[in-house]
């Protein structure tokens, strides 16, 4: 994290814990000659990413599974209200019934998904990188460039590809909705009208739509996690400094008052922000069942 002989500073923690656990496949020469760009994965992002995943799928077929029709226990009932609120949204954006058989059922695994990935800032910040330091250690590597990033939804990488995914899917429905002429003519006519002088101005217009929805769908959910992680860095921060001087007293209290009240808000945050994310994907794949 530091260099040897002196504990790392107030900027190099902040640094050492920004940095993923990577692989670059530009250092495969086959790789080089088929990829130009996108070549470095975030191999941290799609482990927590898949094993979050994992998680949430498990406990939703835990809950299908130990269903009963009678009066449903705690954690029935909790799922229970958690599908019933998604439907409810999803009926309220999407009034294709096929549609929304495939697309309620994905609006409930994105809010889980990401409610769990978000979760994922709750833990104590130094917890995994440490214990994946040590791993680092004793395969006879330098820990201080063991890095790990155990937030996949403060990468910009996984925020962008699921605003991504959600664009496809767009783009499938606005063609199996409307036809490929249908929709063609669509981006050429809206918003402006159809005569044709306007026709290269609509369809700028209508790629500036889909590239802006995406791109800040994507943004959003990245720049607050990626503030909430910034912040939870920096009250380790001062539990750092309170451990290295015990000079002050406000400082240790200061730490204590200040880790508690954000995670507190912190649990509303990571909520918000998968409710948020789930209901603008609820809305855009209705847009795109919509006719101009």
């Amino acid at each position: 994290m530091a260099a040897e002989g002196h504990a790392p500073t107030a900027s190099e923690y902040i640094v050492h814990h920004l940095q993923h656990w990577q692989v670059d496949w530009s250092l495969n020469p086959v790789v080089q000659k088929a990829i130009v760009d996108f070549n470095v994965i975030n191999l941290d992002s799609v482990l927590y990413a898949l094993i979050v995943g994992a998680l949430g799928c498990f406990v939703l077929w835990l809950a299908a599974r130990k269903a009963t029709p009678g009066v449903p226990g705690r954690f029935q009932a909790a799922v229970e209200m958690l599908v019933e609120m998604v439907d409810n949204q999803a009926k309220s954006n999407i009034h294709n019934a096929k549609s929304r058989k495939f697309i309620a059922p994905l609006a409930l695994t994105v809010f889980v998904w990401i409610f769990l990935l978000n979760a994922m800032d709750m833990l104590p910040v130094d917890l995994l990188p440490s214990l994946w330091a040590k791993v680092f250690e004793a395969a006879g590597h330098d820990p201080h460039h063991a890095y790990m990033r155990v937030v996949p939804t403060a990468d910009l990488s996984t925020t962008l590809g699921l605003s991504t995914s959600v664009l496809l899917l767009c783009l499938f429905y606005s063609i199996k909705i409307k036809g490929l002429g249908g929709w063609g003519h669509e981006l050429i006519t809206a918003p402006f009208g159809a005569h044709p002088v306007l026709w290269p101005i609509n369809l700028l217009m209508q790629v500036i739509e889909y590239l802006a929805k995406t791109v800040s769908h994507g943004m959003r959910l990245f720049g607050n996690m990626y503030a909430g992680e910034l912040v939870f860095m920096l009250i380790a921060l001062m539990g750092g400094a309170m451990a290295a001087s015990f000079s002050g007293v406000m400082l240790p209290i200061g730490h204590v008052i200040a880790g508690t009240v954000w995670a507190i808000f912190h649990i509303l945050v990571i909520t918000l922000q998968a409710f948020i994310f789930m209901m603008l994907t609820l809305i855009y794949l209705g847009q795109a069942h919509e006719a101009h």
